[in-house]
């Protein structure tokens, strides 16, 4: 499947929140189609690929204006089953579910990705909607769409800019991302929950309470720091 580059990524969510993209419509079917198979015993046929942080950045402003930029590769899986709902490109305010192409924004299971789960170990607790590490930040992401697309293989790019020091300053934090198994056995991957909760009882929230709930790809994780200072 074709790659892209995060610095084209990022001068494309700039040009959108522009307005420079053009009102077209993008969606998907609510029912699984040719290629989809029972995910429940067969291997893991979900690829997460964090482009961006890159581990040991030293990424953002303030606590904000950092990005996370995920490829996400389903195998053998039509475009309804991988969950994606539609195209979208939100964001806070004014940018909240709005043409052309509208989309939730809040904490929580993406409307547009649902099986989708993207943590901080560094989340705050304060913000209203924000309950902790183990809260799932994929529905604040702004930019979601079909990269490459063949009878039954998908590959769909999601971009988060964080507008906010959510996770903190001048902290070192790690990004933990994957896509939730098909729990609920109806052919889709739309079962990420909204709070990733302490599974095994250690007193964290990280790669292993994911597998614990059971997980499609690999959970992938980046270690990289939010820079507090200011531009």
């Amino acid at each position: 499947m074709k790659k892209m580059t995060t610095a084209l990524t990022a001068l494309t969510v700039t040009a959108a929140l522009g307005g420079t993209y053009a009102a077209t419509a993008g969606g998907a079917s609510a029912a699984p189609g040719p290629g989809h198979r029972d995910r429940h015993d067969a291997a893991k046929s979900v690829d997460v690929e964090i482009l961006a942080p890159a581990r040991g950045d030293n990424a953002g402003i303030a606590g904000a204006g950092w990005f996370v930029d995920l490829d996400i590769e389903f195998d053998d899986t039509s475009l309804a089953g991988t969950g994606f709902t539609a195209n979208q490109l939100t964001g806070p305010a004014a940018h909240n579910n709005t043409a052309p192409f509208p989309g939730s924004f809040s904490t929580g299971a993406d409307d547009r990705m649902p099986g989708l789960v993207v943590l901080t170990s560094t989340t705050n607790s304060t913000l209203p909607g924000f309950s902790g590490p183990g809260t799932n930040l994929a529905n604040l992401f702004n930019l979601t769409g079909v990269t490459d697309r063949s009878k039954n293989d998908v590959e769909l790019w999601d971009t988060w800019i964080v507008g906010a020091p959510i996770a903190g300053k001048d902290v070192t934090t790690t990004l933990t991302v994957a896509v939730i198994d098909d729990l609920n056995h109806d052919g889709i991957y739309n079962d990420a929950p909204a709070v990733v909760t302490d599974q095994n009882a250690d007193g964290r929230i990280d790669r292993r309470d994911l597998e614990a709930i059971g997980v499609a790809s690999k959970v992938e994780t980046v270690d990289f720091r939010i820079n507090g200072a200011p531009a």
